[in-house]
């Protein structure tokens, strides 16, 4: 019971120092705590986003601040170390006291809270969620909820990923509170999960690998020169006989469907494209066009027309022979 209650007293404990110093340095753009009990002291770590304004003139302000926690919160030799928030908008706690500040300044809720959440996302979050709860608009408490991303709300990622902030505004209807919640960029997430391309320490593909099995594979795969003879009548042999079959010769019509257009003499590259535009891209349509049809064609003359013609017939006689 003893060990109960003293762990609820230090829960208080650091609460209370925490509203401390969030009212003591909004304006420096507090951004939370860590405290630590060391064997030298108390050891405390405050992010602010200017750092100047918390140290003050010469250390005048960080020395009130640290005979205040030393007085009223009875810290044994309280020290403390300023850390500078490089990305205020990937800090929950600034965040929460900036859309307070913007609520009470009379910003509409929904304008605020989707500005606010969008902002934070174009930071690089990779997710946050906000909480806007009591008299938002008219006489009755509701609340609202702006997310973008992806969050955690429990287990031990929640506790050690999620960042939090919390702040009030103070509005004529009533209060409002103010709930961020951000998951920072960089962030492990235990169901994150990446492909790999190899294996690490695989130097060989798979099935590579040399053994007496691969080598008798090998072994058959592997031409020999000895001809292995088979009885006319067996069934291995009608097999084979019916399998082989002889390879059809080229017929000139083939060859003159492998001819290319660039062949002929007098086409290049730019009268080639020529008759492809205007349909004789082929050899089979060369021939079935005739002289008047090719000379249509700009860049193509009578003459060359016809000495296209005479070469699909020399190309022709050829394939007869």
């Amino acid at each position: 019971m003893a060990d109960e209650h003293q762990f609820i007293q230090k829960g208080l404990q650091n609460s209370q120092i925490n509203e401390y110093l969030q009212s003591t340095l909004q304006r420096a753009g507090y951004g939370g705590m860590e405290i630590a009990k060391t064997p030298m002291g108390t050891q405390i770590v405050l992010k602010a986003e200017k750092p100047g304004m918390v140290i003050g003139k010469s250390g005048k302000k960080i020395r009130e601040i640290t005979a205040a926690l030393k007085a009223n919160f009875s810290l044994d030799d309280p020290q403390i170390d300023v850390q500078e928030v490089h990305e205020p908008d990937l800090n929950a706690q600034i965040v929460a006291d900036r859309l307070a500040n913007a609520l009470e300044r009379g910003w509409y809720f929904r304008k605020a809270g989707h500005t606010t959440v969008d902002r934070i996302m174009a930071s690089g979050a990779l997710g946050a969620e906000i909480v806007l709860s009591g008299k938002v608009t008219g006489s009755r408490g509701r609340v609202e909820k702006f997310n973008r991303g992806y969050i955690k709300h429990n287990g031990e990622p929640a506790q050690e990923i999620v960042d939090r902030g919390q702040s009030v505004a103070i509005l004529k209807l009533g209060t409002i509170g103010v709930n961020v919640k951000l998951i920072p960029p960089g962030a492990k997430l235990p169901d994150d999960f990446f492909i790999l391309d190899t294996i690490p320490g695989e130097e060989e593909p798979v099935g590579t690998e040399s053994g007496p099995e691969n080598e008798a594979i090998d072994g058959l795969l592997t031409p020999t020169s000895e001809s292995v003879e088979l009885p006319p009548d067996s069934d291995a042999a009608l097999a084979i006989e019916e399998i082989i079959v002889e390879a059809p010769e080229p017929s000139p019509q083939n060859e003159e469907i492998n001819l290319k257009l660039t062949d002929l003499p007098g086409i290049g590259l730019s009268k080639a494209q020529a008759l492809e535009e205007a349909g004789f891209g082929t050899i089979e349509a060369l021939q079935a066009a005739n002289e008047s049809d090719l000379s249509s064609v700009p860049g193509i003359s009578k003459n060359l027309a016809l000495k296209i013609k005479n070469s699909l017939a020399e190309h022709l006689n050829k394939g007869d022979n």
